[in-house]
């Protein structure tokens, strides 16, 4: 019984870990990435419309940098205008949506650095399209830097 506690204990310490245990081994360098786009079917709406695009640095099997930014469908940065209307809030509650969205980049690329492994990263409310857009962007930056 001992024994396969400690085994179950192993194996929870290597699924958390980065680089322990028979996990993938990743070259140094940076590694750019971008989502699939996402299509909002929703009322006709184009709100949240665009995709994702992540760099990552790597050094020594550790992922030391990471920037997150979104984009329109036609490749505009999501920014400060985001959510604006004609370069004006005319809704307010959507404009603060949108920056919040905007505001979950940074954090779920500071949440990567910080835990080392993208399933530690914990989405963020109001912000789930930006977080299924990171994953599958970081993912794709990953497979770019596998080494055999």
């Amino acid at each position: 019984m001992k024994k396969i506690a400690l085994i179950i204990a192993l194996v929870a310490i290597c699924a958390v870990s980065f680089t322990g245990c028979g996990e993938k081994n990743y070259a140094d360098g940076t590694y750019t990435a971008r989502s699939q786009e996402y299509i909002n079917d929703e009322d006709d709406s184009t709100a949240g419309n665009g995709y994702g695009e992540v760099t990552l640095t790597i050094k020594d099997n550790t992922i030391t940098d990471c920037t997150f930014q979104t984009f329109e469908l036609d490749g505009t940065l999501k920014d400060e205008e985001y959510g604006k209307e004609d370069g004006e809030i005319k809704n307010k509650d959507f404009y603060n949506k949108a920056q919040k969205a905007l505001a979950a980049c940074d954090k779920y690329s500071e949440q990567l650095v910080s835990k080392g492994n993208i399933s530690e990263v914990d989405a963020i409310s109001g912000a789930t399209v930006n977080y299924n857009e990171f994953v599958e962007a970081v993912d794709e930056a990953l497979k770019q830097a596998e080494t055999d």
